[in-house]
């Protein structure tokens, strides 16, 4: 389903194909229940971008509303997708965090690159700095070729441990109207302070690579997720750039949940 332009979300345009999914025995394993629910990522999608759904103050940000009730719109099974690796480079945060921000993003989105610049510093310095969030990212490149390759470079700094530089240097403001191909990957690189190029150079182009965002874009899809950017927040789907008082409300009703039930899921 195609978002409105006025749309917090981005989806692929009707020229634009669909990821080649990984083969079997690649995928990850999620019961027909969480399916079920996981279709809320496309619902929700629909719902914040429809005509009637209620907008930012500024009259163009469709606002998702967060239940009152901490529990309401929450599926565990979803919970269980935060991977928690503390060597994982392309999270941030404790691995043990009360609550887990999954975000499943494309360089190539407008809107992701809305939620990195305007609303992720602000929640890295409010909850992830204190050690209640944890955000791990997902690549989900649903925009074509250049998609596939910047989330296959995002994987190569990742490498080296400089994914979080190499996706502030990507999502910075024009830098997708310039195109990701190979050689912008590598000044982006080496903008991000990725030490050997030549190396950073054969990752990208690796089957590990090809493998790593297979596996992240199978389980985007298999959540139902048809647009950029998605969420997950301790099993709570939210979709769309929201204000930052949206993922404020739901993590903080995540953590007193987390709280009340004795930490968090490790």
């Amino acid at each position: 389903m195609s978002s409105p332009t006025s749309s917090p979300t981005s989806s692929p345009t009707s020229s634009t194909s669909k990821n080649t999914s990984p083969g079997k025995g690649r995928g990850i394993a999620i019961g027909a229940a969480v399916l079920v629910a996981a279709l809320l990522l496309g619902v929700f999608s629909y719902t914040a971008t429809s005509p009637g759904a209620k907008r930012d103050t500024a009259g163009d940000t469709p606002v998702a509303d967060v239940s009152a009730d901490p529990q309401e719109g929450v599926y565990p099974e979803l919970e269980k997708l935060a991977r928690r690796d503390a060597k994982d480079p392309f999270a941030q945060g404790r691995a043990d965090a009360p609550v887990v921000l999954v975000e499943y993003a494309d360089f190539k989105c407008g809107f992701c690159g809305k939620f990195a610049r305007d609303t992720e510093p602000g929640l890295v310095k409010k909850y992830v700095d204190n050690g209640t969030l944890r955000i791990e990212w997902r690549n989900f490149p649903i925009f074509g070729a250049e998609s596939e390759a910047a989330a296959r470079a995002a994987w190569a700094a990742g490498q080296q441990g400089r994914f979080w530089q190499f996706h502030e240097a990507a999502y910075a403001k024009g830098v997708k109207e310039q195109g990701f191909q190979a050689d912008r990957l590598t000044a982006l690189a080496k903008q991000a302070g990725v030490a050997d190029l030549d190396r950073f150079a054969k990752d990208r182009d690796s089957e590990a690579a090809r493998k790593a965002v297979g596996r992240d874009t199978e389980e985007a899809y298999q959540l139902g997720a048809t647009s950029t950017p998605s969420f997950l927040i301790n099993g709570r789907p939210l979709a769309g750039a929201q204000p930052a008082e949206t993922f404020e409300q739901a993590i903080e009703q995540a953590a007193a949940t987390a709280k009340k039930n004795g930490g968090s899921d490790k």
